[in-house]
């Protein structure tokens, strides 16, 4: 399980400096657009590549998100498989408990019949 935590945190690291590297290059952009004047064809190729990188960020956190909802449910699907198998065991054992006090009292029924019994014959007389 710590193996997953340490994927998980390197996953969300990885996202953080993806991010931090994207708001880094924004605000370059926007400060080179605040101080140079406007040219078309630059404001284009610098959107084309924000817009790329803004595709390649989210895509790789859509994908992080992605496969942590799969391990998600995998592990939902052990704990049901699990949570299922103990409720089998609590049934088995208290049908165990059942037939043990069955028993118990047959003996017990037994052995007092053997006490009341005046005919019978005394164990160890």
């Amino acid at each position: 399980m710590s193996w997953l935590q340490s994927l998980e945190r390197a996953q969300v690291n990885e996202g953080a400096d993806a991010f931090s590297k994207l708001e880094g290059e924004i605000r370059q952009v926007v400060r080179r657009d605040a101080t140079a004047p406007r040219v078309p064809q630059g404001s284009d190729n610098e959107l084309a590549d924000v817009g790329s990188l803004l595709q390649r960020v989210s895509g790789t956190s859509v994908q992080e998100i992605e496969n942590l909802i799969a391990e998600l449910q995998i592990l939902r699907d052990k704990l049901q498989n699990e949570a299922a198998r103990v409720q089998r065991e609590i049934v088995a054992y208290a049908l165990r408990i059942q037939d043990a006090r069955e028993a118990i009292s047959t003996i017990s029924e037994s052995l007092g019949f053997w006490r009341n019994d005046g005919d019978a014959p005394k164990i160890g007389a």
